[in-house]
């Protein structure tokens, strides 16, 4: 079970690693990959001469060599220049590769989030992806720094055994223990010892410390949940101050804040007993060499410079065979990082394969043929529908709450995935469609009116003219301000300034969805009259529950929510 587990870990690592190194950009952060590598490489170089320098020196220093003193403190300046320059270049170089890695993969993750709505589709599908934002923001961060820190370091970890373990060999001899009357000598001891106390050090930590991988999984989305409630008040700040909801709110903030602190107080209690290891076990690290050379040092009488030379390669190797040890925590929290963004593209790759089977023509007419539209569970809540509507006509969809009006509406956008038949419908760019809660970008309030095509290098419209037509006089010398608009801005005039939308963009078609519920009935009669007015070639679609809509439609669609529906001519045709 564990090599399976290891196995899929390592397969789902390798999906989300080499889709970079494989890019348009694989040459430039293979440059830059080596170039740190090169460094590091050399690094290692000069520890081995700064370990030999160490012989050097305290032997010097035993032997009173006043001038051989400073040849050799010289010689350590170079060293240490040396390795300060080309620590902090790859460290640098590091960080210049994990932004440029961030960059590309944050683009590839937002690619596939907006592919298709695929956003939109994660929420409607069953496979409902918890904190999407923190998963792009914060995990592919993670993920990038995380693999780079452990993979380079070790790297070096690896190239620093393979350099110190045959100084190490040499230096430390052969120990001989004897069973009566035989002798059995065995060569670089000290090479098998901390080998021997590498592996157990390595196994008691994992045994002690797996459980972090799931705890710092659950952190991570206790954490994004907490977040996300905080934010959701922000957002809905006035409704929750209408209700006085201000108690539920704190029960819940309370409730999402606990199950933070929980998890948290588990890790504690797991980093607390792995902590007492890896400090005990850096601790015995420090005195076993010592042990271990001291009987041989003053037995043979060597110089001191031989002992601190190997206690040096002792420890270098030491650090090399645990390194697993010491970056426990980080390789816990690194697997977590993995799951998350694995099953985030696991539920985007399904996501973008949820596709109504809708046979889709382009016309200038609306004609619906055999059309399904099911619930995601598989309810179906309009069965076989059958209409059509001309140009310049105009339709009005009823029904009671919760009985598919809306969800209609998205399968003729193409966005509802779960849906069959067949329809013939004008083009996008010949469609706009009208939430009830029109969506207000940050930025400025002329690009909220613009919005989603992009405000032109001159504005020759007279936007003046047409907030006043729209009854939003008041904003026209707010245009340039950025603000979060949507928070200052009431409903109806959010719904006003998206009819204004409508007279800029000068659709064929528009599709209202309860588009002016905010609106008092006589600001109502005053958007639709102005844009039978002013466009008077448009064909208009609305939902609506007022019956002071029915003037200004021709036809009436009557949606039950069982499957049944009635579609008809209205009296004013």
């Amino acid at each position: 079970m564990q090599i399976d587990s290891i196995k899929k870990s390592s397969r789902i690592f390798w999906l989300l690693f080499k889709d970079y190194w494989q890019s348009e950009e694989k040459w430039k952060a293979r440059g830059l990959l080596a170039t740190v590598v090169l460094f590091n490489l050399i690094s290692i170089y000069l520890m081995l001469e700064l370990t030999d320098w160490y012989n050097e020196f305290y032997t010097i220093l035993q032997n009173y060599s006043y001038q051989a003193f400073w040849h050799s403190i010289g010689k350590f300046s170079i060293l240490a220049l040396l390795l300060i320059v080309l620590a902090v270049y790859a460290f640098y170089l590091q960080q210049m590769l994990q932004i440029k890695w961030r960059t590309w993969m944050t683009k590839q993750y937002i690619e596939k989030w907006m592919h298709k709505q695929t956003y939109y589709k994660l929420q409607t599908g069953q496979n409902n992806t918890d904190n999407p934002d923190q998963r792009i923001q914060e995990d592919i961060n993670l993920f990038v720094s995380l693999t780079l820190s452990l993979g380079i370091g070790l790297f070096k970890q690896v190239m620093i055994l393979i350099s110190f373990i045959a100084m190490l060999w040499q230096l430390s001899g052969s120990f001989t223990v004897s069973f009566g009357e035989q002798a059995i000598s065995i060569p670089g001891f000290m090479v098998w010892v901390t080998l021997l106390y590498s592996i157990i050090g390595t196994f008691i930590t994992h045994k002690t410390g797996h459980q972090l991988i799931s705890l710092n999984f659950n952190q991570q989305k206790y954490e994004a949940d907490f977040r996300f409630s905080l934010v959701r008040l922000r957002e809905n700040s006035e409704c929750i101050a209408f209700y006085r909801g201000e108690l539920p709110e704190k029960i819940n903030f309370q409730k999402r804040f606990m199950f933070v602190i929980g998890n948290f107080k588990q890790i504690m209690n797991r980093q607390k007993i792995l902590t007492g290891i890896t400090v005990s076990y850096s601790q015995i690290a420090i005195i076993l060499p010592i042990l271990i050379a001291a009987p041989r040092y003053f037995n043979e009488m060597l110089p001191i410079g031989w002992l601190i030379q190997t206690l040096t390669a002792f420890g270098k190797v030491q650090d090399a065979l645990s390194y697993l040890v010491s970056s426990y925590t980080d390789i816990a929290q690194w697997s977590s990082v993995i799951r998350r963004l694995s099953t985030f593209a696991e539920h985007m790759e399904t996501a973008d394969t949820l596709q109504a089977d809708v046979n889709v023509n382009l016309d200038d007419e609306l004609d619906i043929s055999a059309l399904t539209v099911r619930l995601p569970h598989g309810e179906t809540i309009i069965k076989n529908l059958c209409m059509k509507l001309s140009a310049e006509k105009s339709m009005i969809i009823t029904g009671a709450s919760g009985s598919g009006k809306s969800t209609l509406l998205r399968t003729l956008a193409g966005i509802w995935p779960f849906a069959e038949g067949k329809i013939t419908i004008p083009s996008q760019e010949n469609i706009l469609f009208l939430p009830q809660k029109p969506y207000l970008p940050l930025g400025t309030l002329r690009q909220s009116l613009y919005y989603p095509q992009a405000v032109p290098a001159i504005d020759t419209k007279n936007i003046d003219q047409l907030l006043k037509s729209c009854k939003l006089s008041k904003l026209a010398d707010q245009l340039e301000e950025i603000n979060d608009w949507s928070s200052i801005l009431s409903l109806g005039e959010q719904q006003r300034l998206a009819f204004a939308r409508i007279f800029l963009k000068k659709p064929a078609w528009v599709f209202l969805d309860e588009a002016t519920s905010a609106l008092d009935e006589a600001t109502e009669n005053h958007m639709y009259t102005l844009l039978k007015k002013e466009l008077p070639q448009i064909t208009i679609v609305s939902i609506g529950h007022r019956a002071t809509l029915l003037p200004h439609h021709e036809y009436r669609l009557d949606v039950s929510g069982n499957g049944d529906y009635k579609f008809y001519v209205l009296n004013n045709a």
